[in-house]
């Protein structure tokens, strides 16, 4: 393993890593992919953090090689493909696009969950880490409602999500974390029974998973501190 990746690897195992990755999520959520519409410059920096979120992953299952060689191979597939939706976008290459990309959030979430739930005590980068998870699905999501919008005509309203400034999918992200988080504006509407059926899906997970996952850690994270502060 080259030094470098091996570093990288060495965050990842510490919980430190789920704090930098929150950051990671984070900005490329709430900064990049809202501005990924306005320029090819935005959309270009917009690919290469989405990109490194991405290469995060393979670091993380670094120390086990089967699972290694499969991430790197998911992410390669994901990251070239992107690449080639941009410059020849199509109706094969976008789903397949959308696909690839919903399984490597996938990988990511599901690594991320057993960095939360390893081995010892619960501490606020762990918290952090499952917050990171929540902002991931809000992805994937909006992800899966790309790959509808690719297949069914006029399954949102309004119809035409994508316009001069403004991406599909950048549109479609907004859409996600509007019903993960319940807030429902209504500037654009699921239209057809398939997304009304995801949008019911996501909003209860937006409510169950910070009630009872987030609040378990929060619980378990305060029981060890006053289980430390009692300690002679």
């Amino acid at each position: 393993m080259r030094p470098r990746f091996r570093h990288v690897s060495l965050i990842w195992a510490s919980d430190w890593g789920l704090t930098i990755f929150l950051v990671l999520i984070a900005v490329t959520v709430f900064i990049f992919m809202p501005m990924s519409g306005q320029s090819e410059t935005a959309r270009l920096l917009t690919e290469i953090v989405f990109a490194l979120v991405l290469v995060s992953g393979v670091a993380a299952v670094s120390e086990r090689r089967t699972m290694t060689l499969f991430a790197a191979g998911l992410v390669i597939v994901t990251i070239a493909l992107r690449g080639i939706a941009h410059l020849m976008p199509g109706p094969v290459i976008l789903p397949a696009t959308a696909i690839s990309t919903l399984a490597c959030l996938g990988l990511l979430a599901g690594v991320v969950l057993i960095q939360v739930f390893r081995k010892g005590p619960i501490t606020s980068h762990r918290i952090q880490g499952a917050i990171a998870v929540y902002l991931l699905l809000g992805l994937m999501w909006g992800v899966t409602y790309d790959f509808v919008f690719l297949e069914i005509p006029g399954a949102f309203q309004p119809a035409d999500l994508a316009d001069a400034s403004e991406s599909a999918m950048t549109n479609l992200v907004y859409f996600s974390f509007v019903t993960l988080t319940t807030v429902g504006y209504g500037d654009i509407t699921p239209a057809h029974a398939i997304v009304r059926s995801l949008s019911n899906l996501e909003a209860l997970v937006g409510q169950l998973y910070p009630a009872i996952l987030i609040g378990r850690l929060v619980a378990m994270e305060l029981s060890s501190r006053q289980s430390k502060s009692r300690e002679p």
